[in-house]
């Protein structure tokens, strides 16, 4: 077991969380206000558990936004397969984060927010939950929080861990204090080889490469609103642009536009990654000459409606299901990155991304020689391939194909990991 870390910049870090920390709760409500918090569960953030903590053992898991919470399905999955004598509690970060595990997190697992980096919200978190260990996914390095877990004894993992270049020369800055952040850990496994080579520079002992978004189930299917989709479609082909930011829905309605002039008429269903962008969204398609109606608002999708916004969560596997092409949104806009096609993929998406998913390169590398997903330069290019889509279903339907078996492939690593993982739980 790692000691707690320890550095003067360490020291001096949560000394001056600890002199901020009054002004909190204002900066929590303030938050709250503009919807970045639920007003309901400040509390949470400050530390005050809002659930009884069960008996027995107890592992807690963290995901910062709603990818790297999704992410942690599959290894709760295999945590209840292994001992299902533990209890589970799941912390995140952000609103949209709660709101979709609040969705997907089995029955009897916990979710709470994780509390705000400062010295007496850790300590309340810790003293309450008291977890035997922390499993931490991807880039969360939260200094106060995991020196108070290392200080009571905490086992600490830092699975699928991911840092960009950019944030590696940041903490290269400061070695020493990267240095004993990573050193507290007792298991680091990294998302990939480039990840590894920057974690070793600074100081972490790293593990086999392991990325929890390559592995896990489909995501659910309600067979219902399928349905409903299908008849509101009326026959029309679907092409579902998934996840988007802004500045990507013009481009991509205008490529959609464009593929289906000379086609039969088709139907455009927009599913914004920040769902509160719906009426904006639904604004901005109506300007574009679109009727457009929103799922969030109750509108009826109908055979005049030309675009449906997909302002909701938790359904995605539904629009996934009934799409004849998918465009993955965070690609068609620099400083994004794109996000994990593999959701779409196990439900047989013909997907289709931009070129700015530098967030799941590699992923996207193994789909591209597999073809198993295509990639489009420009709007331009994105309009060619998706009437090449619409035009050709067989086509459609090997690249989906291909997609699912792509990503049928990966579940191997989480197998192995487990076995690096075990050691730490607690008895």
């Amino acid at each position: 077991m790692k000691g707690p870390p320890r550095s003067l910049p360490l020291a001096l870090y949560a000394a001056a969380t600890g002199l901020v920390e009054p002004l909190a709760p204002a900066l929590l409500r303030r938050r709250a206000a503009r919807g970045k918090e639920d007003a309901q569960r400040l509390t949470e953030r400050l530390g005050r558990a809002a659930a009884p903590r069960p008996d027995g053992p107890l592992v807690w898991l963290h995901g910062v936004s709603v990818g790297e919470s999704l992410s942690l399905l599959p290894l709760i999955e295999a945590l209840r397969a292994r001992r299902p004598d533990l209890a589970i509690l799941v912390t995140s970060g952000t609103v949209t984060s709660a709101e979709v595990l609040a969705r997907r997190l089995p029955a009897g697992v916990i979710h709470q927010f994780a509390p705000v980096d400062a010295p007496g919200a850790a300590g309340r978190f810790l003293d309450h939950w008291r977890p035997g260990a922390a499993l931490f996914v991807e880039s969360e390095l939260w200094p106060n929080l995991i020196a108070a877990a290392a200080r009571r004894g905490v086992r600490l993992a830092l699975l699928s861990a991911r840092i960009t270049q950019k944030s590696a020369e940041g903490w290269g800055r400061a070695p020493a204090t990267a240095r004993a952040l990573l050193g507290a850990f007792d298991l680091i496994l990294p998302q990939d080889a480039a990840t590894a080579a920057r974690l070793a520079r600074l100081g972490g002992a790293v593990g086999p490469q392991l990325n929890l978004k390559l592995v896990g189930g489909a995501p659910p299917v309600d067979a219902g609103l399928a349905e409903a989709l299908r008849r509101g479609a009326d026959g029309r082909k679907v092409v579902l642009a998934a996840s988007t930011h802004p500045g990507e829905e013009r481009p991509v309605a205008e490529a959609f536009q464009a593929a289906t002039a000379d086609a039969p008429p088709a139907l455009l269903i927009v599913a914004p990654r920040h769902p509160d962008r719906g009426p904006g969204v639904a604004d901005g398609l109506a300007g574009l000459g679109f009727t457009a109606a929103r799922r969030a608002a109750g509108e009826a999708l109908t055979s005049d409606v030309t675009a449906y916004v997909a302002d909701t969560l938790g359904e995605m596997g539904a629009f996934y299901a009934v799409a004849d092409a998918v465009v993955m949104g965070g690609s068609f806009v620099a400083g994004v990155g794109g996000h994990n096609p593999l959701e779409a993929a196990r439900l047989q998406a013909a997907i289709v991304t931009g070129p700015h998913a530098f967030n799941a390169a590699d992923i996207y590398a193994g789909m591209l020689a597999d073809c198993a997903a295509i990639e489009a330069a420009d709007p331009a290019a994105l309009a060619r391939h998706l009437r090449g889509l619409l035009a050709n279903p067989a086509i459609a339907r090997r690249t989906g194909e291909a997609a699912a078996d792509f990503a049928g492939r990966q579940g191997a690593a989480l197998a192995e990991a487990m076995t690096l993982i075990e050691p730490l739980l607690p008895a």
